[in-house]
């Protein structure tokens, strides 16, 4: 018998032709390959002639309309269950792209919360804008990962469900109304989405730019949700209200569970005698905390005694925060535990705090306050004249602090030899005993300053950010934190510390989390070194390497370029991590190096002091070690990262909020950073960051050249390049998308002859077919951005001014590593750990 004629693939054919596949069939055929196709393929397996291509891509167009296919890049097809999936946290990036972290279930009793996920420490997945469906920004998602997809080092997905909503509450302005029905936009710029809020009758609406609060309710479109007003927050200018905003935005944890609360209270309010028992007792010795005025957690204490031969001995106690906060099990419910775990860190603001450990402890029981018993674990180093260590020795004690100093007070009494000064601290009982002491403490200091830079050390001796607020929460002042020896002795002390219990975790072999800093990469210390040459450095060291970069921040060091040279340099830099193996401290110049000197504030350094009682034959129970070690420290790098994110949003807050009301005024500044967009200027008389965009530099078409990151005016010969001074206006301040836009008032010296030999200048572009003057056009078709972020980061549309033009054009010559060093790469920090920022400090306590 004749077989009858297939009528797939016949001229007309559709979904609705018979012998066309149904949608069921279609699907059938993608699980039969369990696989991803393409149209070709699938026309292939099922037998389709080719005219019928037209009508298969609309049939599968509607099935991933209706979510049961998923297009995939590279033209392939195919269904949600057949891709690898992952579960984790969206994070949105401006561009409505963004990453998600992967996550996984928390097993019973490792978590006091009510999120039953925790991240895995996988790498990050990458979401295209256009595949990011109905996620917001920390919602947890379910992913899809794409074959073959990736974006550098991350693989690439798209996110096909949302499995929670991470924000319940939302900050919102109140934009505007029509009748009863209030509009309201995201505070979050990162929100692509839109509320309206139905008023009831008679009620009085927020006045428009008011902060207020929003639950979601309904979507009713794609970019529209209906929502209700929960809270209001108050003016936007107050610090409060944007410390809300940052501790929403990065997750910080607030209130603690109940559990570790009841933990909390079932301890003591100080030392009993049976904590006591089998310490010794070092309460005569005159051991001082030196923190900001504003402390409250004192967790370190010092003290220095000549030695009979010569040299000294360094005595730095610790307050024993293991002794209280102990794993689940043994009697103790491990809940300080696993919260101290994940928080992190305690988290700083300029008029909170959100600590690791409930205030019981940070600012009782274990913080060393003044004349009061408590537990600690004492370091005593010994040093030879050179500030060469000895062997050290460790032990449980119960101590009593001789007086609370703060940075300022040493400085006034031994520095500043201040009459005054002297006099009150003389009346401490203790006071003189307390004097001789710390004379005796700056001959150390200087010994092992000398002795550590001599063995390549490195000091990223940068000014932090500090304010002034008036009664009303509103930033009155802005500028640097002034630093000095007095903060430089207690930073070299922990470093001292942190560097003895290191080197015997790992002498007697105790699983512990190290703090390294691993080597730059040679690729971006030749790009500094370009770079630093581009900004008129002259007789570089011809090789790039540890010893170079250290006499290249001494031969600045006290001139004008010494702050743009130390952020060239820490730009170049790997970011230190806390991780089981050891790769040694670049910075430091440290073979062994780990946190043991801030165990109220960080849990990598609670950990520690875990390990070194356990090397000391004191029980603590079980260590942890591998895998567990290995999660335990993927943990604290994410929060510690989050936490430095934390602390440069409420930086680039203050400074908006201290801008604001000087819109119109006059700067000095300094080129901080250069693109092919436009360019940074930091303010020389506040830690404020803003940008003027290539638009706004005059009418000229500009090179880019990545290698010496500077622009070059093609007709006028004018050259923009980092480290140049200039007076800038103050044209606009964006608090919403923390954006600050400066216009130049005058133009620097025009391009040295020679410049362009060091790159093939780009030619001019005919305006037919490009971009024309008034335009700011990029490399890749990118929009052109600005912000008060780290160059690099762009953000927002910016359209041309006046008929000023501007296009910026890249150079050929070094185009491939140049942006690395020159302010465009992710930062780095050296992370020593002692206070303030030493060697690249990341880390940030109040008054540190």
């Amino acid at each position: 018998m004749k077989k009858k004629k297939s009528q797939r693939g016949a001229p007309g054919a559709s979904a609705h032709t018979p012998g066309f596949p149904s949608r069921e069939e279609l699907l059938e055929a993608f699980s039969a390959q369990s696989r991803p196709m393409r149209v070709d393929g699938l026309l292939r397996v099922l037998g389709l002639a080719r005219r019928a291509k037209g009508d298969l891509e609309a049939a599968l167009t509607t099935l991933a309309e209706q979510g049961r296919l998923l297009r995939l890049r590279g033209g392939l097809w195919a269904r949600p269950e057949a891709l690898k999936h992952i579960t984790g946290r969206f994070s949105s990036l401006r561009d409505g792209g963004g990453f998600v972290t992967p996550m996984r279930p928390v097993a019973e009793g490792e978590n006091n919360r009510d999120s039953q996920l925790e991240f895995t420490g996988a790498r990050d997945v990458y979401i295209p804008a256009a595949l990011t469906g109905e996620a917001w920004h920390q919602d947890i998602v379910r992913v899809a990962l794409s074959p073959g997809a990736s974006r550098g080092p991350s693989p690439e997905g798209r996110i096909v469900e949302v499995v929670e909503r991470g924000l319940k509450e939302i900050p919102a302005h109140a934009a505007h109304r029509t009748g009863h029905t209030l509009f309201c936009r995201p505070a979050d710029a990162r929100l692509s989405v839109n509320f309206s809020v139905e008023l009831a009758a008679g009620e009085t609406p927020p006045e428009p730019g008011t902060l207020v609060l929003l639950a979601p309710v309904q979507r009713l479109a794609s970019d529209l949700w209906t929502a209700r007003i929960v809270g209001d927050y108050g003016r936007e200018d107050d610090v409060a209200v944007q410390e809300e905003l940052v501790k929403l935005n990065h997750e910080v944890p607030r209130d603690f569970p109940a559990g570790v609360l009841a933990e909390a209270q079932h301890l003591p309010s100080g030392p009993t005698p049976e904590d006591m028992h089998d310490r010794e007792d070092v309460r005569a010795l005159p051991l001082v905390t030196i923190d900001g005025a504003d402390a409250r957690d004192f967790d370190d204490a010092v003290e220095v005694e000549d030695r009979p031969g010569g040299g000294w001995l360094l005595r730095v106690a610790i307050a024993d925060v293991s002794h209280y906060v102990r794993p689940r099990g043994n009697g103790s419910t491990g809940a300080l535990d696993a919260e101290a775990l994940s928080r992190g860190n305690s988290w700083y603001f300029p008029k909170s705090v959100e600590p690791m450990l409930p205030e019981a402890l940070s600012n009782g029981l274990c913080s060393l306050r003044p004349d009061e018993d408590r537990l600690a674990m004492l370091a005593e180093i010994p040093f030879s004249p050179q500030g060469k260590p000895g062997k050290p020795r460790f032990a449980q004690v119960v101590m009593r602090s001789a007086a609370r100093l703060t940075y300022d007070q040493v400085k006034a009494c031994m520095l500043d030899n201040d009459a005054a000064a002297l006099a009150a601290l003389r009346q401490n009982p203790r006071g003189e005993e307390v004097i001789s002491m710390l004379q005796r403490a700056f001959a150390l200091y200087a010994a092992l300053r000398d002795a550590r830079r001599q063995r390549g050390s490195l000091d990223f001796d940068l000014p932090e950010a500090d304010s002034r607020l008036d009664e009303a929460g509103r930033v009155v002042w802005i500028g640097h934190r002034q630093r000095h020896d007095a903060h430089r002795l207690i930073e070299e002390f922990m470093i001292a510390a942190n560097e003895a219990v290191a080197r015997h975790l790992r002498d007697v072999g105790m699983p512990f989390l190290y703090r390294v800093h691993p080597l730059p990469d040679p690729e971006r210390l030749e790009s500094l070194f370009d770079t630093l040459a581009g900004v008129g450095m002259e007789d570089l060291p011809p090789r790039p390497d540890a010893a170079a970069m250290q006499g290249i921040l001494a031969r600045v060091q006290g001139t004008d370029q010494e702050f743009l040279v130390n952020r060239l340099c820490l730009r170049a830099m790997p970011q230190a991590r806390y991780q089981p193996f050891n790769e040694g401290h670049f910075g430091l110049a440290s073979q062994a190096y780990c946190h043991f000197t801030s165990p109220i504030r960080r849990y990598a350094d609670l950990l520690t002091h875990r390990a070194l009682k356990t090397a000391l034959g004191i029980g603590v129970g079980a260590l942890p070690a591998g895998q567990k070690l290995l999660r335990i420290s993927d943990q604290i790098n994410r929060r510690e990262r989050a936490a430095m994110a934390c602390e440069r949003e409420m930086d680039r807050r203050m400074g908006c909020l201290a801008l604001l009301p000087r819109v119109g005024e006059h700067f000095k500044g300094m080129v901080a950073g250069v693109t092919d967009f436009g360019i940074f200027v930091e303010l020389a008389d506040m830690p404020v960051e803003g940008m003027i965009r290539i638009d706004d530099l005059g009418d000229d078409w500009y090179d880019f050249a990545p290698r010496t990151m500077s622009l070059v005016g093609q007709r006028s010969g004018v050259m923009w390049r980092m480290g140049q001074s200039l007076e800038v206006a103050l044209a606009e301040v964006n608090l919403g998308r923390l954006e600050i836009r400066l216009m130049p008032l005058e133009l620097p010296k025009a391009a040295q002859g020679n410049w362009r030999g060091r790159g093939k200048t780009s030619r001019k572009p005919a305006h037919k077919g490009g971009a024309k003057p008034g335009r700011t056009s990029r490399p890749g078709g990118s929009r052109s951005g600005w912000k008060i972020t780290s160059p690099g980061d762009e953000s927002s549309k910016s359209g041309g001014k006046g008929g000023a033009k501007g296009k910026a054009r890249r150079s050929e010559g070094g185009a491939k590593r140049g942006p690395k060093a020159g302010g465009q790469g992710k930062g780095g920090s050296g992370g020593s750990g002692a206070r303030g920022r030493s060697a690249g400090n990341g880390s940030k306590k109040r008054g540190r």
